[in-house]
């Protein structure tokens, strides 16, 4: 089965592939598609293929396959097109994962919510990883478990049959019609799985959601090593990396970072680390909580991945739901969680918040005095008792230098939680694993919440780890340096630009150590009509993005993230990172990022040249 043709020309790719294949986190939006996504990318491929055209730039200027790394990637198409060739099935039908029990929790999720059945077969021994228990009594998942002494042996089944077994090579194979769903795991790359049979074909969108939001996909480095197996036919060689001095380097980097004395936590992406958050939260509150509802208090208009992953654990689980924290905008963060807080505890329910300090996209920061008041407040059910005390998950992604949870710091004497996405300001931009830590009064929670990331297998990748262990000590100096930079060319868009509302922090606010390098932009618009006046500011943020992104091309990028080493990122949340937002809550702005190493002189030269075209 093996077409050696294809696998000559896959190992060409490999040596031409660009650079950026492997190093890059996030990739360029004008060339994306999202309702497209792996699917432009592949059809061009293809083309190339059919052309025997290997070329650098050829494939440098395929279409852009997903928005961020985490969610697939050139390396990750490439490889599952190549297995998908060898078993003669659509590309869509492989999908490959960086850990190995989330594509069989996928295919899990999707059958508790229909009712279907579910057999998972192995061969040799189950992941170390595969918790029973924990997807039976917390994730509520249904299954029967067999092991196999030959695959010669699989009876017919009423429902979906998974097959789990453990690879040294990357193989083709004969696929049987017994089992609906291959699960192959490699030790240190994460796993591929194979969706057999077009009557499955209902479960790709809802695999690659849950790739999407709760996981990541394998990794560029680790497909790399797969595919360079698959073409030289040969085992696997995972190679070895100083893992267990990386991780203690990386967890003391984040003890000093954070002010905190716990165990941090590291996971493959930041929102692999929230899932393990939400689950061992969930986890702990049915042990210690018994028969009483869960609430996940969420910003309407936060980053769109946390409100989507918020919203599919509560249409998971039963006594889980979620309730919205407006907080932006005419909205007081502290005034609606005391509204919220006050309502939970009436209903003598478990209040988990979810919130971004700063706020995404408009940059607004609390008065956190009276955040710890209202977190601190004891509140009374409606029979009279002490209701259950509230615990606050933050989101500090744009400033993951503020102290908050550290003893004698803002949030030190409530349950509190404080992660960041590691995409951002730890790594630089060159990998996506995030991390979490807590305060002592969240110690049993986080132990919790280790059980979650380990069982999903979502903890980051030894580079990963090396990664964040040589960008992390540098970490605070490059937040110092980008802030510096965004508070220079701010002030001079509010000198050139008056009329443009600039959602940034205070100079007081940054005094306190908010210092982030990320603010929004609402340009200044003309109509008759709300309706007039909103399309013209669209089309006007378009304008302005495209000039700075033609005109300084080497340093300005459509993009979506922040924290990188160099250049200035430019988005639009509602159509990035608020793809799943309610539309309503949804932010029609620019949003500028800008890294602590940028020509910031020439940046204000196209803006003026912008403003001359107003």
């Amino acid at each position: 089965m093996r077409n050696k043709n294809m696998l000559t020309y896959i190992e060409k790719v490999l040596e031409n592939m660009p650079e950026d294949w492997l190093k890059l986190t996030t990739h360029r939006l004008d060339i994306y598609n999202e309702k497209l996504a792996k699917t432009e990318f592949l059809k061009a491929f293809e083309n190339l293929y059919n052309d025997r055209n290997c070329k650098t730039r050829s494939l440098a200027e395929l279409p852009t396959a997903y928005d961020y790394i985490r969610l697939g990637h050139p390396l990750s198409c490439v490889l599952e097109w190549t297995i998908a060739k060898l078993h003669a099935i659509p590309p869509e039908n492989v999908i490959s994962f960086s850990s190995k029990t989330m594509p069989v929790m996928a295919v899990l999720r999707k059958n508790a919510l229909e009712g279907t059945h579910t057999r998972i077969l192995y061969t040799g021994d189950l992941p170390q990883c595969f918790n029973i228990n924990l997807l039976q009594q917390v994730y509520g998942y249904s299954f029967t478990l067999q092991k196999l002494e030959s695959l010669t042996s699989i009876s017919a089944y009423n429902g979906s049959t998974i097959l789990i077994s453990a690879q040294d090579t990357i193989a083709d194979q004969v696929l049987s019609p017994k089992i609906d769903f291959y699960v192959h795991t490699y030790d240190r790359l994460g796993s591929i799985l194979l969706v057999n049979g077009t009557e499955n074909d209902t479960y790709i969108p809802e695999i690659q959601h849950v790739r999407r939001r709760e996981t990541i996909a394998m990794t560029p480095a680790n497909c790399f090593t797969a595919l360079k197996s698959l073409v030289g036919n040969r085992f696997l060689n995972t190679g070895e990396n100083d893992s267990d001095k990386n991780e203690a380097m990386v967890l003391d980097a984040i003890k000093t970072i954070t002010g905190t004395v716990s165990k941090p936590l590291v996971g493959s992406s930041g929102l692999s680390v929230q899932y393990a958050i939400m689950m061992g939260l969930v986890d702990h509150a049915l042990e210690n909580h018994k028969e009483k509802d869960i609430k996940f208090i969420v910003p309407p208009n936060c980053y769109g991945g946390t409100n989507d992953q918020a919203r599919r654990v509560a249409a998971c689980i039963e006594n889980v739901a979620v309730v919205d924290l407006p907080v932006d905008g005419d909205n007081d963060m502290v005034q609606s969680l005391h509204m919220v807080l006050d309502q939970v505890a009436k209903e003598n329910a478990v209040p988990y918040i979810i919130a971004e300090i700063p706020t995404n996209p408009r940059v607004e920061v609390p008065d956190l005095k009276q955040l710890k008041k209202a977190l601190q407040q004891e509140r009374k059910t409606a029979t009279g008792a002490v209701a259950v005390d509230p615990v606050f998950i933050l989101d500090q992604t744009f400033c993951p230098n503020v102290l908050f949870l550290g003893e004698g710091q803002i949030l030190s004497r409530v349950r509190a939680i404080s992660y960041a996405s590691g995409s951002k300001f730890p790594s630089g931009g060159k990998c996506t694993a995030g991390y979490c830590v807590g305060n002592k009064n969240a110690d049993a929670l986080m132990k919790k919440i280790e059980v979650h990331l380990q069982g999903c297998n979502n903890e980051a990748t030894g580079l990963q780890m090396e990664i964040l262990a040589e960008q992390l000590p540098s970490m605070n100096r490059r937040i110092k340096a980008a802030y510096e930079n965004t508070r220079e060319f701010v002030s001079f868009i509010e000198q050139t630009l008056p009329k443009a509302k600039i959602n940034f922090v205070s100079e007081l606010l940054a005094a306190q150590g908010f210092t982030p390098s990320v603010f929004s932009l609402d340009l200044p618009t003309k109509g008759k009509t709300d309706q007039e006046r909103e399309a013209y500011k669209r089309k006007l943020n378009h304008r302005l993005i495209d000039m700075m992104i033609t005109q300084i091309p080497e340093e300005s990028k459509h993009c979506v993230s922040y924290g990188q080493l160099k250049g200035c990122y430019w988005t639009i949340p509602a159509t990035s990172t608020q793809g799943t937002t309610k539309e309503g809550d949804k932010d029609y702005i620019a949003r500028v990022s800008l890294s602590p190493n940028l020509d910031l002189e020439r940046h204000k030269h196209v803006f003026l040249k912008f403003v001359a075209t107003l």
